[in-house]
């Protein structure tokens, strides 16, 4: 990683002009809710951080007041849906800025207002809980329907929050699943407002508790992990707490002479502790429970033979499912892997 010290005056240019030129920048987003005719003309908005700004929060607002007159014709569904989108907005106006500025922290607590009001309106209630870290509380989100199938534990990549990734939590709920969605060391709450940076031994320890959380939670239930990217990673890691049953890793950082894009080198550099980063040596393990990999054959930051070297050093108990149009995190598969996650946790997918 490259030896920047991350600075909002640099930083933000940089993601601005990757926004404005590459059209993969906005793939994540489109997965998670952002409208397409949004994304195409945002580069018309896009000069500099208050255009930026401006601009997504109007899609924030604008949604915030649908889903409030639904909410008031009864209609809980789409309030709902509309509380989540406005949300997103204000979550992408959160994630722009790299550091912990003033500005940062009021968008994303827009965000969780946003968040807050769906919430209230979900039949499966949202119980909002921490887990301590060296003094510091990592916010989550329990869901609990009755007669969960199982727990599912959302890892989510280190570069963004629970709140953005509120469909899995959706679809994991209608599957059948108990959810456990938390910020971990240098995400969301637990970076942007409680201050706490990622390291690897944090990152451990974090995922350690939230284990421990959900069994206690549900002691009868099998634990599930899911991760993404970074998280991806993780789930891998963290397979082998006892607690845990089986776990899915899509699209895993197992690739380390990729050269990142500066803007986002920079933003790690803000959210991690050390420059050494935050990721687990995955590439020895042997006692991990059975894992479920995805990866897309058109991921410039996940070569084919170093995902293919990693499954090799899997034990028994693996499946590797590849698309060959997809890019990292498979985005325009994601809802197609939470249905697969299902069979697989069910053991109904072969290994």
């Amino acid at each position: 990683m490259k030896n920047m010290e991350p600075n909002v005056n640099s930083t933000i240019p940089k993601t601005l002009m990757t926004a404005k030129l590459f059209a993969g920048f906005w793939d994540r987003w489109l997965a998670h809710g952002i409208e397409r005719e949004v994304v195409d003309n945002a580069k018309h908005e896009m000069e500099d951080i208050k255009g930026w700004t401006t601009y997504f929060s109007s899609f924030g607002e604008e949604h915030f007041q649908i889903a409030q007159n639904n909410e008031v014709n009864g209609q809980k569904k789409k309030a709902i849906k509309h509380y989540q989108l406005s949300g997103v907005y204000f979550n992408l106006n959160h994630w722009i800025f790299p550091d912990r500025l003033e500005e940062k922290i009021d968008w994303y607590k827009k965000s969780l207002d946003s968040f807050g009001n769906a919430d209230r309106l979900f039949d499966i209630p949202c119980r909002y809980e921490a887990v301590s870290l060296d003094g510091t509380a990592c916010p989550g989100r329990i869901r609990i329907p009755s007669q969960p199938k199982g727990s599912v534990i959302i890892i989510n990549p280190i570069d963004s929050s629970k709140e953005e990734l509120y469909s899995y939590e959706n679809h994991f709920i209608e599957l059948g699943y108990a959810t456990f969605s938390f910020d971990g060391p240098g995400q969301g709450e637990t970076f942007t407002l409680n201050g706490l940076k990622a390291t690897t031994d944090r990152w451990s320890t974090f995922l350690d508790r939230v284990i421990s959380l959900a069994r206690k939670e549900l002691p009868e239930t099998e634990i599930y992990l899911f991760g993404t990217s970074s998280g991806a990673n993780w789930s891998i890691m963290a397979s082998n707490h006892p607690y845990v049953n089986r776990a899915i890793a899509v699209s895993p950082a197992v690739s380390v002479q990729i050269e990142m894009p500066d803007y986002f080198t920079e933003r790690m550099h803000g959210i991690l502790e050390h420059s050494t980063g935050m990721l687990p040596d995955i590439q020895e393990l042997n006692t991990t429970k059975p894992i479920l990999l995805f990866h897309g054959n058109k991921d410039v930051m996940v070569m084919d033979q170093d995902m293919y070297s990693l499954y090799d050093k899997l034990p028994d108990g693996k499946r590797l499912i590849e698309y060959a149009d997809e890019t990292h995190c498979c985005n325009n598969k994601l809802a197609e892997i939470r249905e697969l996650a299902d069979s697989w946790f069910r053991q109904e997918l072969g290994g």
